[in-house]
């Protein structure tokens, strides 16, 4: 991937960016730090950045897929014109096998392939490209939409725990956690907000922060063991999350941490809110134990920015999600309602 030079100043809404039809991703690993675009010139090079993380976040994640086919596209129609359909396979299937829980990389890509079997053999470009602005546009309005929905449901001024980053930099805007945040700020009803660092990759840290500071929200970290001490404080009514993936019966994947964070809300009364977009639950998926948990490299446990921090000869387990069960999950917002106490009735009912 070349790193082309961009006269702009990166913002969180830019995490995933299409321009001068190119397509440009805000380089989360570097964040805070240095504010930097990777350009992927092929949807080989999208999908190198989804699994090295230079973009996450199941929504963020999806929407680099659709752009990822129309550059796989363009270059099969390059290369093979009137086969452009079989030239393109390869790109595809490294896209989907990028990063297995989050489900919004292949229901993206369905959207793409649905559309591709209709096309004749002339350029797919110009559609494609079409379909991709598409998935942009509607992310990033279904979260405004699941933004307001789940701020209705914070009663009372207060503060709130997340989890990882589901802002703007995990979507296509705005963000699905965060945006319940950001919408509950401007009705006034927030006080402010603890963010876990959340471990290895340090989400929370570099990220939350990052997009709560630049919006003006107060913000407190808080290293993740510290957040049952910080729960038993009181003053908190809601844990607020996102998710990669949510099973058809209310289970939850979302980034490891969170089912623990569920369970210690629960013993202190505290409310667990998911907020995703519909294009996140899998209706296909019966439950939790179906959902296919991405296990990375123990080296990023080991260590930190890069540095060896174990001792040597320590081995590592590193899960990158964790399970949380419907019956710790109190709502579930999306940009089509809000499911309370959710369950497979309730879910099916949503989705119908």
């Amino acid at each position: 991937m070349k790193q082309p030079l961009l006269q702009r100043k990166p913002g969180p809404d830019d995490a995933v960016l299409w321009q001068d039809d190119e397509l440009y991703l805000l380089d989360q690993r570097a964040l805070p730090h240095e504010e930097r675009f990777v350009h992927c010139a092929h949807g080989v090079d999208a999908a190198k950045a989804i699994t090295d993380m230079v973009v996450r976040g199941a929504p963020a994640i999806g929407v680099t897929a659709a752009y990822a086919v129309v550059l796989a596209a363009r270059s099969a129609w390059r290369q093979a014109q009137g086969n452009w359909k079989t030239a393109m396979q390869g790109e595809l299937e490294l896209l989907a096998g990028a990063r297995p829980t989050a489900v919004n990389l292949g229901w993206a890509l369905a959207r793409m392939q649905k559309l591709i079997a209709g096309l004749d053999q002339g350029n797919p470009e110009p559609l494609l490209l079409q379909e991709a602005k598409q998935i942009h546009a509607e992310d990033v309005q279904a979260n405004h939409v699941l933004g307001d929905l789940g701020a209705s449901l914070i009663e009372t001024k207060t503060s709130v725990i997340t989890h990882c980053n589901a802002g703007a930099l995990a979507t296509g805007g705005y963000g699905t956690a965060l945006g319940v945040i950001r919408s509950a700020w401007n009705s006034g009803k927030l006080e402010r907000v603890y963010a876990d660092e959340t471990r290895p990759w340090l989400q929370g840290s570099r990220l939350t922060a990052w997009e709560l500071v630049r919006d003006g929200i107060p913000v407190s970290l808080l290293a993740d063991g510290a957040a049952a001490a910080r729960l038993a404080a009181g003053g908190i009514d809601w844990v607020i999350v996102g998710s990669d993936r949510i099973a058809a019966n209310g289970d939850v994947a979302n980034k490891i941490g969170t089912y623990g964070l569920a369970l210690v809300a629960r013993a202190h009364g505290v409310k667990v809110m998911v907020a995703a977009p519909t294009s996140t639950i899998d209706m296909g998926c019966p439950s939790g134990t179906d959902i296919p948990i991405e296990t990375r490299d123990g080296a990023e446990l080991l260590g930190c920015a890069g540095r060896p921090v174990a001792a040597a000869g320590a081995e590592a387990w590193n899960p990158v999600f964790d399970v949380t069960p419907a019956h710790l999950v109190d709502a579930i917002v999306t940009e089509k309602g809000i499911i309370l106490s959710p369950d497979a009735k309730k879910l099916a009912q949503h989705m119908a």
